[in-house]
């Protein structure tokens, strides 16, 4: 590729922009109506020589920010061959008590062209950067059907914890054509959810209710077996008989809630609690 600041963009502008349908020929254009600052990603991935940045600048003699007109048409360049799979990274832990660092390191080995990470709990249902990460792959297989285009990730929980969750990623990558990218575990390696990945997912969902349905169910057979030997579980009772006998007595004396709660070392609430129960 030539050195002129100007040929990424006269490479760009031989294709139609999937994203805003600029013409071949004319810069890419935003929702009001201006030229872009930038060409839409959908669009310079059709490039093969481009298709591994980031981003591609607008130049100046496209006036970008100023009123969109269209520009000289040219011929559209045919198709390009498929080269090497576009990396997607994704990496995500809990806000409290993880790093990312460690796996955006491993991203950054597997030549991801573009990483989204976040701190965010799996409990948390919308994961804004997985969304991102996942709309970037789709608009380059939109401008690009034959590019093969993959999600990575270190392991499988940053995507999942649940066979619902696991199931419903899987229907969005067998939908658009994305493959998955596992860097570590088990089932390390790349599984397109067209082929024989969808097997993988399957599996990997059956295998996860599996897990939880045996915590739970051990979970249960501990709770009563403890129960049988006069073990309920819990937090220990705060008022036992001998407080309560003490708190009733300094009661019929008249003494305030407050100060014998005090006195017990228990809360007010605890005392009236307990005091009701036995009145009740």
């Amino acid at each position: 590729m030539t050195t002129n600041a100007a040929a990424p963009a006269d490479l760009t502008e031989r294709h139609d922009c999937p994203k805003c349908s600029a013409p071949a020929g004319s810069p890419c254009r935003t929702a009001t109506g201006k030229v872009a600052a930038n060409y839409h990603t959908g669009r310079f991935a059709l490039v093969p020589a481009l298709k591994a940045e980031l981003t591609v600048k607008t130049p100046a003699d496209r006036n970008p920010g100023k009123p969109w007109a269209a520009g000289e048409a040219v011929p559209t360049a045919v198709e390009a061959t498929p080269g090497a799979a576009i990396r997607i990274g994704y990496a995500r832990c809990s806000t409290v008590g993880q790093e990312l660092q460690s796996q955006l390191d491993a991203l950054a080995s597997a030549q991801c062209t573009r990483v989204f990470s976040e701190k965010i709990s799996t409990r948390v249902k919308e994961r804004p950067e997985l969304e991102k990460a996942l709309t970037l792959a789709r608009e380059i297989k939109t401008a690009a059907p034959g590019q093969p285009v993959i999600l990575s990730v270190v392991e499988m929980k940053r995507l999942a914890r649940s066979a619902a969750e696991l199931m419903s990623l899987s229907s969005t990558l067998q939908a658009d054509g994305i493959q998955l990218e596992l860097l570590s575990g088990p089932l390390q390696g790349v599984y397109d959810p067209n082929g024989a990945g969808a097997i993988v997912f399957a599996v990997l969902a059956v295998t996860a209710e599996v897990e939880r349905e045996g915590i739970r169910e051990k979970t249960l057979e501990g709770l009563d077996s403890a129960a049988r030997k006069g073990n309920h579980g819990g937090r220990p009772t705060v008022m036992d008989a001998d407080k309560l006998a003490v708190a009733k007595a300094r009661r019929v004396k008249g003494e305030s809630v407050t100060a014998i709660a005090k006195a017990l070392g228990v809360s007010r609430a605890t005392l009236y609690r307990a005091l009701a129960d036995v009145e009740g």
